[in-house]
């Protein structure tokens, strides 16, 4: 089931991951970050490494959360790098970092899905 669409800008990977978790799709989340990439998530938490994101999003998608896309911010890109933020609807604010790979599409490096404003 894995999606293989890749971000063309950091902004696709926060509207990639909505679509890919609401499908179950945990490969396809796994395949939005980079091998080495950190995930703060649940809240206290930390994986790294697609191995140890894999593992919680199996969980998160065995809950069937059904998402739905906040406020987008727009991508603050310096060279390589993008720092991406989204309101959520409940409040809570995700914020990432994404790189710019050799193939120039975009993959997250750090993930904070729950930061409370």
């Amino acid at each position: 089931m894995t999606h293989k669409k890749a971000a063309t800008q950091p902004n696709d990977l926060g509207k990639y991951f909505i679509e890919r978790a609401n499908a179950g799709d945990v490969e396809g989340l796994v395949a939005l970050y980079e091998p080495d990439a950190v995930l703060a998530f649940p809240p206290g938490s930390v994986a790294t490494g697609h191995a140890e994101i894999r593992a919680v999003y199996e969980q998160f998608v065995a809950a069937a959360p059904v998402l739905e896309p906040g406020k987008e911010h727009p991508a603050l890109v310096v060279g390589d790098l993008a720092l991406t933020a989204v309101t959520q609807t409940n409040g809570d604010v995700t914020v990432e970092i994404a790189r710019r790979q050799p193939d120039g599409s975009w993959l997250w490096v750090a993930d904070q899905p729950a930061l409370v404003p």
